[in-house]
């Protein structure tokens, strides 16, 4: 329909006659022919940064932008109408089930994940799209399985995440090149949307994943600028909310803060990411090995300076400092076990509101009212933006400090054997997001197991409780002995196959993959019928 534009994939027909219009399609050649070029060239430079930390060179804070730290007089913009208010966020995939459930959870807002807890099939991707445009004009209610689904009076107010910067979309490509994954994310849901959410009293918001420079951020806000120029929309309509998630980044908030201030409404600590980062950013250093995932926790002293020093910032530039995710979810059937998880969230979350954020996250509605509790209890107005943290000091030393109480176990290298294993080969069957051992894994998490056993691997690290060295041949029994128990479900033994041999590969490179949904991207291209040309990964 559209000359230069190309969809490589038979995939969700229904779908794609509904989103990917011709006037939509335009809007994804305009984005890409503005903004492939600096994509391409920022994610260069991450390669560049990368081999910098392999050398030996630390981590500091930009000296090129201390006058930007040091000015007192720059904040960003207030608040979009609905954000206000954000203590309690609720976190999942865009299937229609889960948008319904989400937006009536009772919470503040709901971000609807295109990213970490979604399988990038193109169905997956399209369908979630009309589900949230759906959802946005009220026509989302449904009847499945005898239950009816339907969208309550006053909804949650709701946030996209798009996939990061380093993400293709193959089965879109434009003058011979695939998409960014990002753009297509973004373009579909303000195409789409925009100007109705903003008739609704709302606005097209977004949290932007994955970010390593406020280079990066400054390509953001030009995206911005541009597509609300593009549909006639007053500059700073558009909301972006940065997930720090990346080692790098947390050296940058400020910086980041500053590019997006016409757009930005606050930083998150995208905990579980940031945790895979400092493994993989830190790979040549044998310093900076983690013990078991479990012994990894907000109190550890790099995760401690990294949030003290989120709040502060986002506090001083008047946003939203926005908590994490706890992993816990309702235990059925075992009510001691249920409480004991429960008592875990509630613990996370006074951690939380004590320490200043303006908000956290859950990943299921039955935990919406012990984070609402809690909030309401500590956090008597909207935010905590009065609670400036003055008495904060953070130095580059603090973030990078890996001095981690625990150990690495046996049981450690099991359960992350397990979690890789049954995420990634329940996301080859197009879920992102599962339950396992009582905890809602991700990509985040599978991500910090897959960079754990590699760390432990490459630095030969022992066990601490039956004195055995990690090596390849020891994590390939483990896999060998879990890969059959997980095959179930949305698993299958074909898919647990190749995320065994893949698995299996990973903790014998030099160094870790990059990120493993970039890796099997090619697996689901294929199968949606994208011919490998487009596919700059296949495994």
């Amino acid at each position: 329909m559209v000359a230069g534009v190309q969809i490589h994939s038979k995939e969700a027909q229904q779908a794609q006659a509904e989103i990917l219009t011709e006037d939509a399609l335009k809007f994804l050649a305009a984005l890409h022919r503005t903004f492939e070029s600096t994509r391409q060239s920022l994610l260069v430079a991450r390669e560049a940064a990368q081999l910098r930390l392999d050398s030996g060179v630390p981590l500091d804070f930009p000296p090129e932008t201390a006058h930007i730290r040091a000015d007192p007089s720059w904040q960003c913009a207030p608040p979009g109408p609905g954000l206000e208010d954000r203590r309690v966020e609720i976190t999942g995939p865009t299937d229609r089930k889960m948008v319904v459930n989400a937006l009536n959870s009772g919470t503040k807002t709901f971000m609807a994940d295109f990213e970490d807890a979604n399988s990038p099939t193109f169905a997956n991707m399209l369908n979630g799209q009309v589900n949230l445009r759906d959802a946005i004009r009220r026509q989302i209610d449904f009847e499945s399985g005898g239950k009816s689904y339907k969208l309550k009076e006053k909804p949650a107010v709701l946030i996209a995440r798009t996939r990061g910067w380093h993400l293709d979309e193959p089965r879109i490509t434009v003058d011979n090149a695939p998409m960014s994954a990002s753009l297509f994310d973004f373009a579909l849901y303000f195409y789409h949307n925009a100007w109705e959410l903003v008739k609704r009293g709302s606005g097209p918001y977004y949290y932007l994943p994955k970010m390593e420079h406020y280079l990066e951020a400054r390509l953001w806000n030009d995206v911005f600028n541009f597509s609300q120029s593009y549909i006639g929309m007053p500059f700073g309509t558009i909301r972006g909310t940065v997930l720090i998630e990346t080692l790098p980044a947390a050296f940058q908030m400020e910086e980041i803060l500053f590019e997006l201030r016409t757009h930005s409404s606050g930083l998150n600590c995208g905990r579980w990411d940031y945790i895979f980062s400092f493994i993989k950013r830190r790979r040549a250093d044998k310093s900076a090995i983690l013990p078991d995932r479990k012994d990894v926790t907000m109190e550890s002293p790099f995760m401690d300076a990294y949030v003290r020093l989120l709040i502060q910032t986002c506090h001083k530039r008047r946003v939203a400092a926005m908590g994490g995710m706890s992993a816990q979810i309702p235990v059925k059937n075992d009510v001691q076990a249920n409480e004991a998880a429960m008592n875990k969230v509630r613990v996370d979350k006074l951690r939380e509101v004590k320490a200043g954020h303006d908000g956290t996250w859950i990943a299921h509605p039955a935990i919406n009212q012990i984070a609402m509790d809690i909030f309401n209890e500590y956090m008597l107005g909207p935010h905590q933006y009065h609670i400036r943290r003055e008495d904060v000091r953070v130095a580059a030393a603090d973030l990078v400090n890996s001095k981690v109480t625990g150990q690495i176990t046996s049981s450690g290298v099991q359960s992350g054997v397990e979690a890789a294993l049954a995420y990634s080969g329940a996301w080859l069957g197009g879920n992102g997001c599962i339950p396992l051992n009582h905890l809602m894994e991700d990509a985040a998490t599978a991500e910090i197991s897959r960079v754990q056993l590699w760390q432990w691997v490459r630095y030969g690290a022992r066990l601490a409780d039956t004195g055995e060295t990690i090596t390849p041949e020891y994590v390939d029994r483990v896999v060998d002995a879990a890969g059959p128990k997980l095959v179930g479900g949305p698993i299958s033994e074909k898919n647990m196959e190749i995320v065994s041999k893949y698995l299996k590969a990973q903790v014998r490179k030099e160094w870790p993959g990059e990120f493993l949904t970039s890796d099997l991207m090619g697996h689901l291209a294929v199968a949606d019928g994208c011919p490998a040309q487009w596919q700059r990964s296949v495994l």
